[in-house]
């Protein structure tokens, strides 16, 4: 269905789309077909994708799709693949010739952004732990040619929600208060690294709270304050 999905996002770009993201998280199995993750793959979707919306908007900002951080896998095969390896193999196929920037997922931290070690969950030096280390790792592995796009950067917290489901307990101890410094440090970190093109918050309200805690994401919290936007805006 590649044809059809760069005919669908052409079309949004001809209605005037600031950006378009191509996919999201395509390197493990609840975002693309189990048995054929692969990085040259998505960019032959990504190469049809630009080429459309180009052709319909020359202004439209195409951000290649963002990967799930991880180093779960191991590798990379057709049943899931480790970020890191997934990004040298779409450089490898060419994908820089078919992004405007680089998207990027940060939502695991339970440190400030500026910390570069001290982690304390098992792998603490691995590099999705950190934003800063994140942030190297994606522009080395296409040699610093694209800037990056955060379409999803966040901080999990629980407070004035029930304890969170064990596969998110890492962030149990993380404040709103925190949550809320910490994004106003990651925003001017990224201003100031004259590479990052675009920070998406996510996110801003979502109420569910189950397997997924997306709320606990969420910057208004229950109640309807949001001290991150007061740190944000101030």
């Amino acid at each position: 269905f590649f044809d059809q999905y760069a005919s669908f996002v052409g079309g949004l770009a001809a209605l005037g789309a600031d950006a378009i993201e191509v996919w999201n998280e395509m390197n493990i199995d609840r975002e693309w077909p189990a048995g054929s993750i692969d990085p040259a793959s998505y960019t032959q979707l990504l190469a049809q994708s630009y080429n459309a919306i180009k052709g319909a908007n020359s202004g439209t900002l195409v951000i290649s799709g963002a990967l799930a951080p991880t180093g779960y896998f191991g590798g990379c095969s057709g049943a899931g693949c480790d970020d890191n390896l997934y990004l040298r193999g779409m450089y490898a196929a060419g994908a820089a010739n078919y992004m405007d920037c680089l998207g990027i997922h940060y939502n695991e931290g339970i440190l400030p952004p500026t910390s570069t070690s001290g982690d304390p969950r098992g792998s603490s030096s691995h590099y999705t732990r950190y934003y800063r280390s994140m942030m190297t790792t994606y522009r080395q592995a296409f040699n610093n040619s694209r800037p990056l796009c955060f379409t999803e950067m966040g901080y999990l917290s629980p407070e004035g929600f029930p304890p969170l489901p064990g596969g998110f307990a890492w962030a149990a101890d993380v404040t709103v208060a925190q949550q809320a410094a910490w994004l106003d440090q990651a925003v001017s970190i990224a201003a100031g690294t004259g590479y990052v093109r675009l920070l998406i918050i996510w996110n801003i309200d979502f109420t569910e709270y189950g397997s997924d805690p997306m709320a606990g994401f969420a910057i208004i919290r229950p109640g309807g304050a949001c001290p991150a936007c007061d740190a944000l805006g101030s």
